[in-house]
């Protein structure tokens, strides 16, 4: 099953489950009710009451899997990853190898529904960079108390030109209308380890492929209660929130995004997010 956000032509943003035999309504689900849970079990609970049945075998087009929530997201979890922002770094990024080994993970704000797309919907590359990549990733969707109730795909774009020059400009390489996408939908997911899956990306140029690459979840440094206990350090997040958890899927540097082009990303359980790329 997957739960996945749509937009009724008469009654606005609504959730659906998508099943083996088609797609069910879920009246009165919303994400901030259903991530409004200390628990795994009451998180589970709400779910299980929200249950419908088939109503159709078509499945309406998805916007991003999110309301209130707010989308933070970790870096150096790959050790390519590491060596992708020491290459880029001006001043050799010594401290992007510190953070990869530190017990403390970069954890960072990337957005909210304001700057965050869906699938189908453009993301975007800055203006005042010349070199832009995808970050395909693997997304865990927390609940308030910080216990795991699904997963998603997160497209993380980053603008590597600008990460490159001072550590200090990531907020500006990262967060900007249209940085962040999510989808298709959320999969519900409880488990404590990371789920065991490829994730493959695949940059579209007139129709050719530019880049493809692929990684694994069992490359991933960091645990989910690792990330889990750290993002929750003095924070709150009453509607839950959604931590992508890195790349390990870094685009050569003679790779750069341009309009029009289309990104694909997958992952292995969770289904497809693909978006076109536009210049803001």
């Amino acid at each position: 099953m997957i739960l996945f956000r749509y937009a009724d032509p008469h009654l606005g943003p609504r959730w659906a489950a998508r099943l083996d035999a088609g797609t069910a309504p879920l009246p009165g689900f919303t994400l901030d009710r259903w991530l409004n849970s200390a628990t795994r079990s009451e998180a589970q609970a709400i779910l299980d009451s929200a249950s419908a049945a088939v109503t159709d075998n078509a499945t309406p087009a998805a916007l991003a899997p999110l309301e209130s929530q707010e989308v933070w997201a970790a870096g150096v979890t790959y050790e390519r990853s590491r060596e992708a922002r020491q290459e880029e770094a001006a001043d050799g990024g010594d401290v992007y190898a510190r953070v990869y080994r530190a017990q403390r993970p970069e954890l960072f704000y990337k957005g909210s529904a304001r700057t965050v797309v869906g699938p189908g919907t453009p993301v975007a590359i800055r203006a005042d960079s010349d070199w832009n990549v995808p970050e395909p990733e693997l997304g865990l969707v927390f609940t308030s108390g910080m216990a795991l109730a699904g997963l998603t795909i997160g497209n993380d774009m980053s603008s590597r030109s600008i990460e490159g020059e001072n550590p200090l400009y990531l907020p500006q390489a990262k967060v900007y209308d249209a940085s962040c996408a999510l989808g298709p939908g959320i999969v519900p997911f409880s488990e404590a380890a990371f789920p065991r899956a490829s994730i493959r990306v695949r940059i579209l140029r007139a129709g050719s492929t530019l880049f493809s690459g692929e990684t694994h979840t069992d490359r991933i440094r960091r645990t989910i209660a690792d990330l889990a206990d750290h993002l929750g350090r003095s924070n709150s997040f009453p509607h839950g929130v959604i931590l992508l958890t890195g790349t390990g899927i870094v685009p050569p540097a003679e790779v750069t995004l341009q309009p029009g082009d289309q990104i694909d990303i997958e992952i292995d359980g969770i289904g497809q997010l693909s978006n076109p790329v536009i210049r803001v």
